[in-house]
């Protein structure tokens, strides 16, 4: 069909596919998804019958949900007769404030400085939508590499260009910011930034702040802070450093910069899709004007159960415990045989292998019925490199049982190779 024809419905209404073409043109930029090549890579690979699959491709919790929050949702469901605020009950934003309180000694105005979300993943993506301006010339999303694709996405339908910086192990996985010009520089609009990071496990430092911060001043840019594992760490001691603590810890305001956290690492709840963006007064007023067209509210009773998620701790320590206990068994088998050590915090561990990824993914499915994610589809190819390549990712989200499992698998079949 030409574009400009027109489709003439039975009720003799008509439509221009004039729009169809041209409404969505920026779709055409999208990649496909990683677990969409991940199905395509596996067509036609039969696994050993002998082992039952063990899946650590997805970054999805496998943590029993706590029965408590469970029941909350339970308790919230006289609430589907109401339609929800899309700034949300001010029961749930003084509970996300108190978490920050507790969490970062953060103090923020429950008002205009917090806005629950559906899940980080959406906030994520649309929050583009709202900061890129693209009359201002050629706007630039930067981003880390290997990266959630989300971040890409998000570029893409508002019109930028996203620039990626490589995220190498040489450099401790750290950003070389002179990876982009003064020029592309001055272009960046949006920054995101994923601490802990997926893949890499990377925090960054008072100091990396300290650094992303002054750029931010030079240039303009608005950060977009992604920390959504932020609660999965190993040293009860020293846990992650959030953007908008490293802000106060150096004496600055929030401006241009937003976090986005969520609640489904944290308590196991994925499904709920709940989470919270804080920061920039500002900036959260035109994102709340924003999500208010959008029309994505959340539900009552999932804000209802999100209170009480918020209100607790126990059954976090117990989630990192059962993390710590996975990484602390695990990790020694598979770093004998594949470049990998502990990393800084969230559930992955980032594995250097002999061959190429994609490869190492196909056999080990084929010949040990366990799937990992290869790591270039994490990634895009950047200065010559694609910082993915020859890695894959492992999410230890199952039991302890069967990450061990499979921990031993990957090690028989790395000592092969």
């Amino acid at each position: 069909m030409k574009s400009g024809a027109w489709i003439v419905f039975s009720d003799n209404s008509v439509f221009n596919l004039h729009l169809i073409v041209d409404v969505n043109s920026h779709l055409a930029q999208l990649h496909p998804y990683p677990f969409e090549k991940l199905r395509a890579l596996f067509a036609g690979v039969t696994p050993n019958p002998q082992h039952k699959e063990i899946k650590l491709s997805i970054g999805e919790p496998q943590h029993a949900t706590p029965p408590f929050i469970m029941e909350a949702m339970a308790n919230g469901l006289k609430g589907l007769a109401n339609y929800p605020t899309t700034q949300g009950t001010p029961a749930l934003r003084n509970a996300i404030a108190a978490w920050c309180k507790r969490r970062y000694d953060v103090a923020l105005d429950p008002e205009t400085e917090i806005l629950p979300v559906n899940g980080s993943r959406e906030a994520l993506f649309s929050f583009a939508q709202t900061v890129i301006d693209a009359s201002r010339g050629a706007p630039i999303v930067a981003s880390p590499n290997p990266f959630y694709q989300i971040y890409e996405g998000a570029a893409y339908l508002a019109g930028a260009e996203p620039r990626f910086l490589n995220n190498l192990p040489e450099n401790g996985f750290a950003f070389d910011y002179d990876e982009l010009s003064a020029e592309e520089w001055a272009r960046v609009q949006l920054f995101y930034v994923c601490s802990p990071g997926n893949p890499t496990g990377k925090v960054l430092s008072l100091e990396d702040w300290k650094q992303l911060f002054a750029l931010s001043d030079k240039y303009g840019f608005v950060i977009a802070s992604d920390e959504c594992y932020s609660e999965i760490y190993f040293d009860e001691a020293n846990p992650p450093i959030g953007g908008l603590q490293a802000a106060k810890l150096l004496g600055r305001s929030n401006e241009r910069l937003v976090m986005f956290s969520s609640l489904s690492k944290r308590s196991n709840v994925p499904g709920m899709r709940s989470g919270f963006v804080a920061g920039d007064a500002a900036i959260l007023k035109k994102f709340l004007l924003y999500r208010t067209y959008h029309g994505c509210a959340m539900p009552p009773p999932v804000q209802t159960a999100s209170v009480v998620a918020w209100g607790d701790e126990a059954h976090v320590l117990d989630n990192r415990n059962q993390y710590r206990e996975k990484f602390g068994a695990c990790t020694p088998l598979i770093g004998e045989v594949l470049g990998t050590a502990m990393p800084d915090a969230s559930f992955y561990l980032w594995a250097k292998i002999p061959i190429a990824d994609t490869e190492f993914a196909r056999g080990l499915l084929e010949h040990y019925n366990v799937v990992v994610l290869p790591g270039s589809f994490l990634a895009r190819e950047c200065h010559g490199v694609n910082p993915g390549a020859n890695f894959v990712r492992i999410a230890l989200v199952a039991g302890l049982s069967e990450c061990l499992e499979a921990a031993q698998r990957i090690r028989q079949f790395a000592q092969q190779l």
